[in-house]
């Protein structure tokens, strides 16, 4: 049941997996296309698409890819309370059970070493699992981050609840001595992190990651470039997958020796400085602050001076950065929000800004909230949501596999005007 629920495609054959994505990116085209000709724009192309659409590009690794999963900590199907794995079940219908991820073929096995341990551990703990906050227990999830390096980052979350310093500082210097001395030496761990959290996601800012064993970063080689990765930053998740997508952005964006790309929510700059060597400059913006401060140390390391990156929410950064924008060179815009798409805001800023003339919308989910972004920049100008500048048109749609096994796909559309 749970790898049917986390790898839903896991029986067929790969290229089976190809098609069934090629079919639904195919049909988020033809909604598109609906959709824009509902605001009496014609975009219908052959098929219904509102676009030409490119054949699924492969992942280079369709098993264990991931460099980044996350565990939870709950009841097992045989009542364990500390079991570490990965849900089952919903909320709703009072039937989650958290279930041992062994099996799942995503997931790498250095990560099912590390859970394993991590629930050997809180197994010899005298204190409980958080299941729910307001019932008490402190042992919360496990992220377990690897590299092709080969490094490996766990953070684990705990909530305090009651707990002084001290008793804090026991349980830490226990998790450390467990992870360096004891069985779970065997994880070879990079990094150790600890963060006290009293609620289901914080930032660093909320409540900083604490190191309790190793380096603060780990490192990761991607297109001949090495890039720092701290607890929170983001990275794809799929670092082969990866340098296939990027290479093909990079020609997409058609930069030549003056154009300037512009990266919005650059994360630790993975793109931008792996296109860097093609424009004479880029600028990165990113609303986790670490994130920043790891591109602008892989921009130092890999000898990259044509980078600026500003930290702060896109929609508060960029209307600031594009509203005076007078330059004569070219621009060329990325996107690649979450799953959460674009402030509108955004948008309004690259509309107006004219001398964007090519966009490229990455999208891990183009029919949720990226579908408002697509009807957005394409619109005719619209004086009530301050929509003005001219509309971009979709030209083409390229998917890549970065998810082998699930149903998932990276969308890239490339907008022109």
């Amino acid at each position: 049941r749970l790898a049917n629920a986390v790898t839903p495609l896991w029986r067929l054959p790969y290229q089976e997996q190809l098609q069934v994505k090629y079919e639904s990116q195919r049909k988020i085209l033809q909604t598109l296309a609906a959709r824009l000709e509902e605001l009496g724009i014609d975009a219908q192309k052959p098929g219904g698409l509102c676009c030409p659409l490119q054949p699924v590009v492969p992942s280079p690794i369709i098993n264990g890819y991931r460099n980044k999963s996350t565990f939870s900590v709950n009841r097992g199907p045989d009542g364990n309370p500390k079991t570490v794995g990965l849900y089952i079940g919903t909320g709703r219908e009072r039937n989650i059970v958290c279930v041992n991820a062994n099996h799942v073929e995503n997931i790498p096995s250095k990560h099912k070493q590390v859970a394993q341990c991590y629930e050997e551990f809180i197994c010899r703990s005298p204190l409980d699992s958080c299941i729910l906050f307001h019932e008490g227990g402190h042992w919360r999830e496990l992220v377990v981050r690897t590299t092709s390096c080969g490094h490996t980052m766990a953070v684990i979350t705990f909530h305090p609840q009651q707990l002084g310093q001290e008793a804090l500082a026991t349980q830490k210097a226990l998790l450390k001595e467990f992870f360096t001395c004891g069985p779970g030496a065997v994880c070879a761990l990079t990094s150790l992190y600890f963060q006290e959290s009293t609620m289901t996601r914080c930032s660093h800012e909320q409540s900083p990651y604490q190191l309790l064993h190793g380096a603060p970063h780990i490192f990761e080689e991607l297109l001949g470039l090495k890039f720092r990765i701290s607890p929170d930053s983001f990275f794809q998740v799929n670092t082969a997958g990866a340098e296939v997508l990027y290479q093909a952005v990079g020609e997409l964006c058609q930069a030549t020796g003056d154009t300037v790309l512009l990266d919005i929510c650059c994360g630790t700059g993975t793109i931008g400085l792996s296109l860097a060597h093609q424009v004479s400059k880029v600028i990165g913006v990113e609303v986790v602050e670490k994130a920043i401060e790891d591109a602008e140390w892989n921009a130092a390391f890999n000898g990259i001076s044509n980078c600026e990156f500003h930290s702060g929410k896109a929609e508060a950064v960029l209307p600031q950065l594009l509203a005076p924008w007078e330059d004569s060179r070219p621009l060329v815009a990325v996107v690649n929000p979450s799953r959460a798409g674009l402030h509108y805001r955004v948008v309004r800023a690259i509309r107006s800004c004219r001398s964007i003339r090519r966009l490229l919308y990455i999208s891990c989910k183009p029919e949720g909230e990226a579908m408002r972004n697509f009807l957005e920049l394409c619109c005719p100008p619209d004086p009530q949501k301050k929509l003005a500048g001219e509309p971009f048109a979709p030209v083409l749609a390229i998917p890549f596999d970065m998810f082998p096994h699930t149903v998932h796909c990276e969308l890239v559309l490339l907008f022109t005007r």
